[in-house]
């Protein structure tokens, strides 16, 4: 019979605090950074990752990454060179704790390095020798919340939290038992973030035709000759576009506003 763990009644005070927290900090994908920070700051780890992996096509689709010592810095988008990328997925599916998710269906399970492999056996793996151990990484715990509705949904998209640890000791039960109760209401506020961001936007008539221009894939001269204005007031309503929609760039405002135009 496994052993009880405890979970103090401070811990259960900081759960509350976490998923109760009302956060303005909506990024263009993933979770509030603030969030992120919260659970780096739950559980002792070198640093937290939430990742968008699909792994029917073999590609990230965000990635957003708290070190430790960050304090209240803002937990970027970070992409990923294809060339990294491209080792990860050379490994993926012989890695038993990347692809158990994938391979069994399993989405509800918070999962150790350490359930899968030993030490040794995890030394001798290739996504060890040749992704994690230049990283640092000797230890992870891993939790999974399945994309949901929208835009990203799709066979083999995951959204994905990482607890990261170098050298030293694993993660242990209590720290497993804390992701599982924060588990469903991480999941819960994922959706709301997708909701939000998928949401109508808020944008003047001015503002959607040139989007709409943006989307039909013309520059900002021909939008202009198109609306009858000057690039510079292109540049303008662009900018305060971005602005509304909290994205930085053509692309990124496109898929905010025009959802269902994915693929």
């Amino acid at each position: 019979m496994a052993a009880a763990v405890t979970v103090s009644e401070r811990d259960l005070r900081t759960l509350v605090g976490i998923v109760s927290d009302d956060r303005g900090d909506l990024p263009e994908h993933g979770l509030p950074p603030s969030l992120l920070g919260d659970l780096r700051d739950l559980i002792p780890s070198d640093f937290v990752t939430c990742l968008g992996l699909d792994s029917s096509r073999q590609e990230q689709w965000f990635g957003q990454d708290v070190a430790a010592g960050d304090g209240d810095a803002a937990a970027e988008v970070t992409p990923v060179s294809p060339d990294g990328q491209e080792g990860f997925w050379d490994h993926f599916w012989a890695s038993e704790p990347c692809s158990y998710p994938d391979r069994t269906g399993d989405l509800r399970s918070v999962t150790k390095i350490s359930d899968f492999y030993s030490a040794r056996q995890w030394h001798s793996t290739g996504m060890y020798h040749d992704i994690l151990h230049p990283a640092g990484i000797e230890h992870q715990l891993a939790l999974c919340l399945p994309a949901g509705a929208g835009p990203v949904a799709g066979h083999g998209r995951i959204v994905r939290l990482f607890y990261s640890r170098g050298p030293g000791r694993d993660f242990s039960a209590r720290d497993r038992a804390l992701l599982v109760l924060l588990r469903p209401h991480l999941h819960q506020a994922y959706l709301d973030a997708e909701r939000r961001r998928n949401a109508t936007p808020d944008l003047t008539p001015r503002q959607w035709q040139v989007l709409r221009l943006v989307a039909a894939g013309h520059t900002n001269a021909q939008i202009a000759r198109r609306a009858g204005v000057s690039e510079g007031t292109v540049r303008i309503h662009l900018h305060n576009i971005y602005t509304r929609l909290q994205v930085s760039s053509r692309t990124a405002a496109v898929t905010r506003a025009f959802p269902d135009c994915l693929a």
